[in-house]
């Protein structure tokens, strides 16, 4: 039992020593360990240490470079600066300089100035007293005084030149009534010369052109309702015949007429055709054809030159666009006039700015808005004074057709000029002219085409034959050719019922048997 207890004791202490010398060989290997994590941790620092300090060196070292580039830039800066100066005061100084030597200048002047004005006065003072001594005696010798030797003198002279110019007269009426008619013809023919404008058939019909004849009956509408509102809408009298794709607008007032025609290409365009839809068109129609009015005027007005028009005025005359007076539009007709008044008026000595004013307005009273009992050159007449046009060119207005008696040179010449525009050859509609220059418009309209080598207009112009080459244009660019010269000729041309257009391509093929 003994030996147990003593084996067991051993045992421990065994165990208890073994702990102790692990203890021991842990501490110091954990001292060794933190000994060389020490001494590490000192040679980071002594590097980070010297790292820094190259750092901080360089830092100050690249500071000090950018201070020292810096203030010898503001060194130079600052020498350029006092180079300028220095040359500035050196300017300063030689213009002060200069300065001087003219104030000394001008006080020398001033001194011989006053020298010299004194004599003057002087030598003024004497020739007064001796020009009072030299009347003293002519009035002692002659008996009369200054005033009634004046008297005498200028009835004298009055007389001889009441002599002179009643001989001087005479010879320019002689003179004039040689000359006169030759330079009137010369003037005359040389304003036509200098002066042509377009002519325009008036019309009391425009005819609308449509795809296909199933447009008319949804223009008719349910028991005539669409056509009805449209007649109310426009006031324009709409003809549906058996014209194939055609409808006729008829009626005497053109803006009326353009209107309604505006209106229908519109409604057809959109495919909803009722009445409510039709006042809607109509009224947003009229709006546009009213600014449509007031550009024309302004654009003509612009394009001769005049200003300071009223506005009405101005409307008036881009109303005259739509107005036509036997054939002749009466806007073109008024530009014509205008620019003859100028030539005319230039050629005579009188104003052409005044004269071209009088010509453009002599026909407003052609186109009111309301319709009074007058003549048109008094009605005119009337608005010019209205709107605050000078005398002369109300005069001019309202004496054009001999209503009122002429008190200026103004009226004369727009009289003349009038006649001039309404008797120059194609002024007035000529039937058998209109229709030549028809069908030569619709030749040449196809002609104007690339690859078109010739047109014929037949059947007094409601067939268009086109021959084009065939190594110019192929089978399938004839149909398009075919379908653009329709449509050009919709837009741009008026015509009765419809226009056939053929388009005819030749292939040849040539051989020789020899």
């Amino acid at each position: 039992m003994l030996h147990i207890i003593l084996y067991i004791a051993i045992a421990i202490i065994s165990a208890a020593i073994a702990v102790a010398i692990t203890v021991i060989v842990q501490r110091s290997m954990a001292k060794s360990r933190a000994k060389v994590i020490y001494d590490d941790a000192v040679r980071e620092a002594e590097d980070l240490k010297r790292n820094k300090i190259l750092e901080g060196r360089e830092e100050a070292l690249q500071i000090t470079a950018d201070a020292e580039k810096q203030a010898n830039q503001r060194m130079s800066k600052i020498q350029s600066t006092e180079a300028r100066l220095k040359q500035r005061e050196l300017q300063l100084n030689q213009q002060q300089g200069e300065n001087q030597r003219a104030k000394n200048e001008l006080e020398s002047t001033r001194q011989t100035l006053e020298a010299q004005f004194a004599v003057v006065e002087s030598r003024q003072a004497e020739l007064d007293k001796l020009h009072h001594q030299a009347q003293e005696q002519l009035e002692h010798i002659s008996g009369l005084s200054s005033q009634e030797a004046k008297e005498k003198l200028i009835e004298s002279l009055k007389d001889e030149a009441k002599t002179a110019a009643a001989s001087y007269i005479n010879d320019i009426m002689d003179d004039a009534k040689m000359t006169a008619n030759k330079e009137a013809k010369r003037i005359v023919v040389q304003s036509i010369q200098r002066v042509a404008t377009e002519t325009a058939i008036e019309n009391s019909v425009t005819v609308f052109h449509i795809d296909s004849d199933e447009v008319k009956g949804r223009i008719i509408g349910r028991e005539g309702r669409n056509i009805r509102a449209l007649e109310a809408a426009t006031g324009i009298e709409i003809i549906v015949d058996d014209t194939p794709e055609a409808i006729v607008l008829s009626g005497f007032d053109p803006v009326r007429r353009e209107i309604a025609r505006l209106a229908l290409h519109q409604l057809v365009a959109d495919g909803r055709i009722h009445p409510a839809r039709i006042e809607e068109v109509v009224a947003k129609v009229r709006k546009q054809i009213e600014e449509e009015i007031i550009e024309t005027g302004k654009r003509t007005a612009i394009d001769l030159g005049i200003h300071g028009l009223h506005p009405d005025l101005i409307r008036l005359v881009g109303k005259m666009k739509y107005r036509s007076s036997y054939g002749q539009n009466l806007l073109q007709h008024s530009r014509e006039t205008a620019n003859l008044c100028a030539i005319m008026a230039s050629e005579l000595g009188l104003n052409p700015k005044k004269a071209r004013r009088a010509g453009l307005l002599h026909d407003i009273g052609k186109v009111p808005d309301d319709e009074p009992e007058l003549p048109h050159a008094l009605l005119g007449m009337k608005l010019a004074e209205k709107y605050k046009e000078k005398p002369e060119i109300c005069n001019a207005i309202g004496a054009h057709h001999d209503e009122i008696e002429q008190t200026s040179l103004l009226a004369p010449i727009v009289q003349v000029c009038d006649a001039i525009s309404g008797a120059r050859p194609g002024a007035r509609r000529e039937i058998v002219e209109a229709y030549i220059k028809r069908l030569k418009d619709l030749e040449q309209l196809a002609l104007s085409y690339p690859g078109v080598l010739k047109t014929y207009a037949i059947q007094a112009g409601r067939e268009l034959r086109v021959i084009v080459g065939a190594d110019k244009i192929d089978d399938t660019e004839t149909e398009k050719l075919s379908s653009e010269i329709a449509r050009r000729i919709q837009d741009e041309m008026t015509y009765p019922g419809q226009v056939k257009i053929t388009v005819i391509r030749e292939t040849r093929a040539v051989s020789f048997a020899k």
